[in-house]
């Protein structure tokens, strides 16, 4: 008869929530990063100069067409052969933020080609800068459209740090395996970590959706 302690992994609370923290502590850099990333991306691919637009192409369709593993294996175990040398915690980031950044160019960018063009001549008939019709006209409508969208892809980039553990970064899912290691209770540990991601994720999801209108492009797209 199988019989299951989850008391074994749940004694073992220090450990969870101090992956629970890596995890959350990662994405919440992580997000504001890559975000600027795709914006400066997005609009740069959408009006800058062909050289520009042909480099970022090249940095979108390489992170987006390789897996994130090999995109974090590269930049911890694969910078070091060229003299930069990261920590766990800083090579996780950084990975999160590009894959984050990729991703979120695009998405943006869906967004920037929908705006019809008389926003854009409105703009330029009132004496903007191209940066100020950006940021002020064309940004804040751009993000009301693809933000279901980019809530979605930064859960995904939340939820593949799981992998950083492989490069000991000591987020849930690392938590999670030393645990088992230590009790052999793999299957409550990963249970409780499916849990804890799961519940990372619904209040994530709650958290974008009611932060974007507030702080990004307010309700109805209208910038505040």
């Amino acid at each position: 008869m199988i019989s299951f302690d989850f008391l074994a992994v749940l004694a073992e609370w220090p450990l969870l929530l101090k992956g629970l923290a890596w995890t959350v502590g990662l994405t919440a850099v992580a997000t504001p990063l890559g975000l600027l990333i795709a914006t400066l991306a997005a609009w740069s691919r959408a009006s800058g100069p062909a050289w520009l637009r042909r480099a970022l192409g090249a940095y979108v369709e390489l992170l987006r067409n390789t897996p994130f593993i090999v995109q974090l294996f590269f930049i911890f175990f694969g910078l070091p052969a060229a003299g930069v040398k990261l920590s766990p915690e800083a090579a996780s980031l950084i990975a999160m933020t590009l894959n984050l950044g990729a991703y979120g160019c695009e998405i943006l960018r869906a967004g920037i080609q929908a705006t019809p063009r008389g926003q854009w001549e409105a703009a330029q008939s009132l004496a903007l800068t191209p940066l100020q019709a950006f940021t002020r006209v064309v940004l804040p409508p751009a993000l009301q459209r693809v933000w279901p969208a980019m809530t979605s892809q930064i859960i995904i980039v939340m939820l593949g740090s799981a992998v950083c553990g492989q490069i000991s970064t000591e987020e849930l899912s690392y938590a999670a395996n030393l645990i088992q290691s230590r009790n052999f209770r793999a299957f409550e540990a990963f249970i409780v970590a499916t849990l804890a991601y799961l519940a990372l994720a619904v209040a994530t999801r709650r958290l974008l959706t009611w932060a974007g209108p507030r702080l990004l492009f307010g309700p109805g797209g209208r910038h505040g």
